[in-house]
């Protein structure tokens, strides 16, 4: 007996709501106490280390003003620093303070408990398939996807 092809359509619109509904459950498990946007951006700052502002706008997708302002409430809750650059004035960067970190390494724990947990009652087969969703899903979004090109 043949198998039937997937159609791509429809398993592309249940991805995207899975995903969308993980990511979802795992920023109500967080428990950060700042909002997903402010999260995000700590995140991507802590990631590539002291970073501009241009470039956190370019990681987050987000327009410079919207980025002032969220950044703005990383630094009112201590969570980063903003400095002008030595040579030149026009150029900001943020660093993530340690109180920052900890805030990223607690909600990462929690993010990842909550997983663990959920992974502790699934069928072995079904953590294997998982395992192997994941091997797929890292590739997919590592690399660089133009529209119209295949992956």
């Amino acid at each position: 007996m043949a198998t039937r092809a997937p159609d791509t359509v429809e398993l592309a619109a249940r991805l995207r709501l899975a995903v969308t509904r993980l990511a979802r459950r795992l920023r109500q498990e967080a428990g950060a106490g700042i909002t997903p946007s402010m999260l995000s951006a700590l995140s991507s700052a802590d990631r590539q280390g002291p970073v501009t502002m241009r470039d956190l706008c370019a990681a987050e997708q987000v327009q410079p003003p919207t980025m002032t302002r969220i950044v703005a409430a990383l630094v009112a809750a201590g969570l980063v620093v903003r400095e002008a650059d030595a040579k030149d004035g026009r150029v900001a960067w943020v660093k993530v303070t340690a109180d920052g970190r900890r805030l990223l390494e607690r909600s990462r724990r929690r993010k990842e408990a909550f997983l663990a947990r959920a992974l502790r009652e699934l069928d072995p087969r079904d953590v294997a398939t998982l395992e192997a969703a994941a091997d797929v899903l890292e590739r997919f979004t590592e690399a660089p996807h133009e529209a119209g090109e295949r992956p």
